[in-house]
């Protein structure tokens, strides 16, 4: 009893931080509708502020940390998303599979429109998912594809059964990125709490295991990937990179920054001896581990190719189950609607948009649309051969700073994107992703326009999000000054 008496006492304010957490999170899950931006607003940054002050003062108890960070995802398990339909549109492609049906070759409203039933509770899924998800081609990768199905097979006439099965999906890929996302922060000599600045981060939790957002597979791949390389097994990091790459496209645009990873690399051991005393300013870099430092060039590059082609050939293979020459017209289809079509919580585009209605005055999004992807190759061209990717840390941040630019310059920036950006800045010296999970909350009151009839997005409130997002951003790239290693290597506490 005394014992107990002095844990509480101890630990009273971490206590009454979890227990405020644990109810705010419930009424996130069961009492919000989408549209009362006041209460949504309100109770984001009371989460946001609680999560701030946990990492801060239990930052050396990751035990505790752990335990209440599944236990804040344990809370939304009986809930419906209240803040995205796409889940709707998930829940269809894994009974189209079930049913025998390539997901890829047919909309929902191909067969809705003729009246037409092929899956359990059809007419529920498409009023649920809405026009704009039922009226294209799915673009869910061949993996995002199989955790639809496994939701199918376990809850095949249940959405809600379905929704659960999805989200312990998600919450099993958060703790393969807590697992492994400590083993790299401590190989790298970076404190192993900071992945509580992303398994703890209430943007985290809300939007991939609130509203089942796949981007949690996606980046536990990503990360068992960056973690495999670290350790020398490069070809079991190909494939595991090919597993992120069919959850999410997404980590397709950093495979050109891995050339300066495999051909200039160097190990250097990360244990302490009589030549490296202080093993703390160095970093293990084993992308030619089985090989000597000074290793011929054409041995590397042979390593690079094979990498790339380890990558490519597995990804092909998982697509393969449903590939015809309706599947690639129809995908490329799909993916194209990214650039040409779709606009949301977009930064510079809107800019450049505006500048285009000065001389041509509509549709400036054909054009910018074929423009911007270029502009983005380039850019990953320029941080792939003129900036240093030679370790671990700087690979990461190359990583983070083409995703970074890539989003900065798309026409659609959906908030649970930033995940992504969230993860790899753990990894880093730049935080401005923290700030930016938090100030993504302002997306969701992009159409909060007083003229109700006004369909469109009020740029007033994206451009609030933005000038906190890009102040943080050029403080940390151009005017802050660089941080001394021994600063890098704690907590940004």
């Amino acid at each position: 009893m005394l014992i107990n008496s002095a844990f509480f006492k101890i630990n009273r304010i971490p206590l009454l931080l979890v227990v405020s957490c644990f109810l705010f999170y419930t009424s996130f899950a069961y009492n919000l509708t989408r549209t009362d931006y006041t209460k949504l607003i309100m109770l984001y940054a009371a989460l946001f502020f609680l999560f701030y002050k946990l990492v801060q003062l239990l930052k050396h108890n990751i035990s505790f940390l752990t335990w209440i960070a599944f236990g804040f995802r344990a809370v939304f398990i009986l809930a419906i998303p209240n803040l995205s339909q796409d889940f709707y549109r998930f829940i269809w492609d894994g009974r189209m599979i079930l049913e025998g049906f390539n997901p890829y070759l047919y909309t929902v409203e191909s067969f809705m429109g003729k009246g037409e039933f092929p899956v359990a509770q059809a007419q529920e899924l498409y009023g649920g998912m809405g026009n704009l998800n039922a009226s294209h081609f799915t673009n869910y990768p061949p993996i995002n594809q199989l955790c639809f199905f496994i939701a199918g097979l376990f809850a095949g006439k249940s959405i809600l059964g379905s929704a659960i099965v999805m989200r312990l999906l998600i919450i099993a890929a958060d703790f393969g990125t807590l697992y492994f996302g400590k083993k790299l922060l401590k190989k790298l000599n970076i404190p192993a709490h900071n992945i509580f600045w992303y398994i703890l981060n209430p943007f985290i939790i809300i939007e991939l295991t609130g509203n089942l957002h796949f981007e949690g597979v996606m980046i536990f791949f990503l990360i068992w990937s960056l973690y495999l390389l670290y350790s020398g097994k490069w070809q079991w990091a190909a494939v595991v990179l090919a597993l992120s790459i069919s959850v999410k496209l997404i980590p397709l645009i950093f495979l050109p920054l891995f050339f300066q990873w495999f051909i200039k690399g160097y190990l250097i051991s990360n244990e302490p001896n009589d030549k490296n005393p202080n093993p703390s300013l160095t970093i293990l870099d084993a992308n030619i581990q089985d090989s000597k430092k000074d290793s011929p060039l054409w041995f590397r590059m042979t390593k690079l190719i094979s990498f790339y082609a380890i990558v490519i050939t597995t990804t092909l293979l998982l697509f393969a189950p449903f590939y015809s020459s309706e599947f690639v017209n129809n995908y490329a289809q799909t993916v194209g609607l990214w650039f040409q079509n779709f606009e949301f919580n977009a930064s510079a585009y809107y800019l450049a948009r505006e500048i285009g209605y000065l001389f041509r005055g509509y549709n400036e999004i054909a054009i910018i649309g074929k423009v911007t992807p270029i502009i983005v190759i380039l850019f990953v061209l320029i941080m792939t051969f003129f900036r240093k990717n030679k370790t671990n840390i700087e690979l990461i941040t190359a990583m983070l700073l083409v995703l970074s630019f890539y989003y900065f310059t798309a026409t659609t920036v959906h908030p649970w994107y930033i995940a992504t950006l969230l993860i790899l800045s753990i990894f880093t010296k730049y935080k401005f992703p923290v700030v930016w999970s938090f100030v993504i909350i302002l997306s969701y009151l992009a159409y909060i326009n007083l003229n109700k009839a006004d369909k469109s997005e009020n740029l007033w409130v994206i451009g609030i999000e933005y000038m906190i997002v890009y102040g943080v951003f050029f403080w940390e790239i151009f005017i802050k000054k660089e941080m001394p290693q021994t600063s890098f290597k704690r907590s940004i506490l």
